[in-house]
């Protein structure tokens, strides 16, 4: 058996095509992502990766969208991702492929 923490990974990123990861491969990366209310993300696009966040609790505000724990959202390529944090708030990233050269930040 094989023991990680999830701090010993960048910005909560833990399966991917990057070092560290749990499982590095080129289809997917995963990220377990916890974010404080009033936060907002930075102004970002993908132009080849799709991503996914399902919102494991805590609720947010996602290109105008009031969603909250149990909801998912997809930003597709060349979308781009806006999120603000209405509460404390955990959420599960998947993104494919796995091209971490892939954010643009705008």
């Amino acid at each position: 058996m094989d023991v990680y923490n999830i701090k010993d990974f960048k910005a909560g990123w833990f399966i991917g095509d990057f070092t560290p990861s749990v499982f590095k491969n080129c289809f997917f990366e995963v990220a377990h992502h916890q974010h404080k209310a009033g936060y907002t993300g930075p102004l970002h696009t993908h132009f080849i990766a799709t991503e996914v966040t399902y919102i494991v609790k805590g609720s947010l505000v996602a290109s105008d969208k009031k969603l909250s724990a149990g909801d998912m959202f997809v930003y597709h390529p060349k979308e781009v991702a806006e999120v603000t944090f209405l509460e404390d708030t955990d959420l599960i990233v998947i993104k494919w492929p796995s091209v971490p050269s892939d954010k643009y930040n705008l």
